[in-house]
């Protein structure tokens, strides 16, 4: 059974293959960490992750969505957290790609989330997209208590290697796959596979051959596949090791229901 430890299942463009995709988690092919980006998503990764076996929630805003931010956006955030199935604060974090003139707010947003994550002691997901320099000098000043992990990292090794050093994980999706990831190759080969988790950010990034498609949970198989590759190591450990990984992080046990 393997682990995608960042997928958006609420996501509207993941309606027309929802049933086929809830029906492989429900046999246990697949376990899921389902990430939020708004409040009412983290509202909506919550029931999800009840309805659904070995799924869990993160609840956070997404640096995209932080015009409205506030310290009513961290109380509701905060009684969210308390939910037993929130397993971490977040996606949090900055994005540059955009010019949505967002900067200052979503450097109060992301310490905010910092601060409540460290509050409610538990780890945080981040978010880093054209940001990394501001991300360093934020978490250098304001550093996640219980670990944190970046998604779809794209940083480079010295980067991994400062983030190594702080406990930090990272995760790798179908872009380890396409011809251009040659810096995301080098920064999973450098990396410990204890710290290295796998997932799809579905619907999003597809991995090669799906690239162009709705992605979902289950292509997570093929990130698993590539990393293997890399660290010239089975499939198989890979998935144990990351699925591994994934518990240690947040703090739970994906058990395995398909052979019960």
């Amino acid at each position: 059974m393997i682990v995608d430890a960042h997928c958006h299942l609420y996501d509207e463009k993941m309606e027309e293959i929802k049933g086929q995709v809830f029906e492989d988690i429900k046999k246990g092919n697949t376990s899921c960490v389902l990430s939020a980006d708004t409040i009412q998503h983290s509202k909506m990764c919550i029931e999800l992750a009840h309805m659904l076996p070995n799924t869990y929630a993160t609840v956070g805003i997404h640096p995209h969505e932080v015009e409205d931010f506030d310290d009513n956006s961290v109380r509701q955030l905060k009684q969210l957290s308390k939910d037993s199935k929130v397993v971490a604060i977040g996606e949090i974090g900055l994005d540059y790609y955009y010019d949505l003139n967002l900067k200052d707010k979503q450097f109060v947003a992301l310490n905010k989330q910092i601060d409540l994550a460290n509050e409610v002691k538990k780890p945080c997901v981040f978010h880093v997209r054209e940001a990394m320099g501001d991300f360093l000098d934020i978490i250098r000043k304001n550093k996640p208590l219980h670990s944190g992990l970046v998604h779809s990292f794209n940083g480079s090794v010295e980067v991994a290697k400062e983030l190594l050093a702080m406990g930090f994980y990272f995760s790798f999706n179908g872009i380890a796959t396409f011809k251009n990831a040659n810096n995301v190759l080098k920064v999973i080969e450098f990396l410990p596979m204890e710290r290295i988790l796998i997932e799809t950010d579905s619907p999003y990034l597809a991995p090669v051959p799906h690239r162009g498609e709705v992605n979902r949970p289950s292509y997570v198989h093929l990130v698993a596949q590539k990393v293997a590759e890399i660290k010239n190591l089975s499939k198989e450990f890979v998935i144990s090791k990351t699925r591994e990984n994934a518990e240690r992080l947040f703090g739970v046990k994906f058990e395995d229901i398909a052979s019960n």
